[in-house]
């Protein structure tokens, strides 16, 4: 079977399902909540791990910083047979009533980055597949996790000499986070025929410090480390409520 040019896997390795963290760390922590979890492949930042949740496989795939990596990360599992992708990554807050350790839930996203724009013209919306978004919505409240619906921004930097009045200009057009990956994820599924939702952990608050949530999502800080605990449950108990429907209605 041929082997994937990045991701370096197989239609042997796939599955219908797929998570999506950014930090190949992550893979770890998402790895603990899976039944018989392997390892699968490690190339630059793609590592993955399959393994089972409430019965379903599920592969968990890290796809670095930034658009072009998850592109490929999408385009790639496609090829191996993944229909139904959910990011789990991190995000800072644009609205001040959203704390660290809060989680948000994508509605759409402002296609702010140059991935999206080299498959398609700036018109085309970056939005969350309504089935996947909803059953995020519906896990959520029965978990109680603390969670905000709506708009994001996707980027590609965060060094720009702008970024409060950015953030400061989104903000007040009603965007609630923003992330580097959600739209380039989701207008390259739409254009595939794959379903894909993103799910962003708060690491830093609005007007906070940039840095300083990134060090503290590392070393593991009780609110970020439990709003990646949080997005990692939500995401896995969706995607067993999918498959358990899809089982049901075929």
């Amino acid at each position: 079977m041929e082997k994937q040019a990045h991701i370096h896997l197989t239609k042997a390795d796939g599955a219908e399902y797929a998570l999506l963290p950014g930090d190949p760390e992550r893979v770890s922590r998402v790895k603990a909540f899976l039944d018989d979890p392997i390892e699968l492949a490690y190339n630059r930042e793609y590592r993955s791990v399959k393994g089972t949740y409430k019965g379903t496989d599920v592969l968990v795939v890290s796809t670095g910083i930034g658009g072009p990596s998850a592109a490929i990360a999408l385009e790639e599992l496609r090829q191996i047979g993944v229909h139904t992708l959910i990011r789990i990554g991190s995000s800072g807050a644009l609205q001040p009533e959203i704390k660290v350790g809060d989680l948000i839930l994508c509605e759409g996203a402002v296609r702010d980055e140059g991935t999206s724009k080299a498959y398609i013209s700036a018109s085309y919306p970056a939005v969350s597949n309504h089935t996947i978004l909803s059953e995020l919505k519906t896990h959520a409240e029965t978990l109680k996790i603390p969670h905000h619906v709506g708009l994001v921004r996707s980027h590609d930097s965060f060094y720009t000499d702008d970024e409060e009045a950015i953030d400061a200009y989104w903000s007040k057009q009603g965007l609630i986070g923003s992330d580097m990956e959600t739209a380039a994820l989701f207008t390259l599924a739409r254009l595939r025929g794959l379903r894909a939702a993103s799910v962003l952990n708060v690491v830093v608050p609005y007007s906070g410090d940039l840095q300083a949530g990134i060090n503290q999502l590392q070393s593991g800080e009780s609110l970020t480390k439990t709003g990646e605990h949080n997005e990692i449950k939500l995401a896995l108990e969706t995607i067993a409520s999918l498959s358990k429907k899809q089982t049901t209605t075929s």
